[in-house]
């Protein structure tokens, strides 16, 4: 051992050392407390991706509601703003995905860390290329790399709005005034 005087001189933990700290059903219980919204919005995510939701059934739903509210709208005049639409919800649903993946990743955790960030954009961004891919399978849906990089934009806005509020979060504690 002198050889080696850097190392450290304890042995390691047994594994039934282990388990008598922190029992296993802790993690189970705590994984899923953390992880949950996320697994559940992505389950989302990939019922928005059905034929279900492809723009002929949503704007069949969308364009009686905006026309009831504008009854001079045109179906010409009504197609921009359906795109319009489906692009914001695109946005939309991976800057909330994102934030409930760096839920996830941050667990019982409290704080900022970048790498929980990286974290949650990589899976975002990954899933986001997934959920195109299977939309390349679904026949009255497209598949467009164009909207995964929106997908990916909104959670990269989700990470600079996470970041920007423990930032804020941060300074508002050091003044000595309340957080809300």
């Amino acid at each position: 051992m002198a050889e080696h005087s850097w190392r450290n001189s304890r042995p390691a933990p047994q594994m039934e050392e282990i388990r008598r700290r922190v029992p296993e059903r802790a993690y189970v219980v705590a994984f899923f407390r953390s992880w949950w919204p996320a697994l559940l919005w992505a389950g989302s995510i990939f019922f928005l991706s059905t034929d279900l939701f492809s723009p002929e059934h949503t704007g069949a739903v969308v364009f009686p509601i905006l026309h009831w509210f504008m009854p001079s709208l045109t179906q010409e005049q009504f197609e921009p703003i359906h795109h319009l639409i489906r692009k914001t919800a695109h946005f939309v649903e991976y800057f909330i995905f994102c934030v409930l993946l760096f839920r996830g990743v941050r667990g019982e955790r409290r704080g900022w860390r970048w790498t929980w960030a990286l974290a949650a954009l990589s899976i975002a961004a990954v899933y986001s290329a997934l959920d195109e891919i299977h939309q390349a399978f679904v026949a009255s849906r497209t598949s467009s790399a164009w909207d995964s990089l929106l997908d990916s934009l909104g959670a990269f806005a989700a990470t600079v709005v996470i970041y920007a509020w423990f930032r804020w979060r941060r300074s508002a504690d050091s003044q000595g005034q309340p957080a809300r």
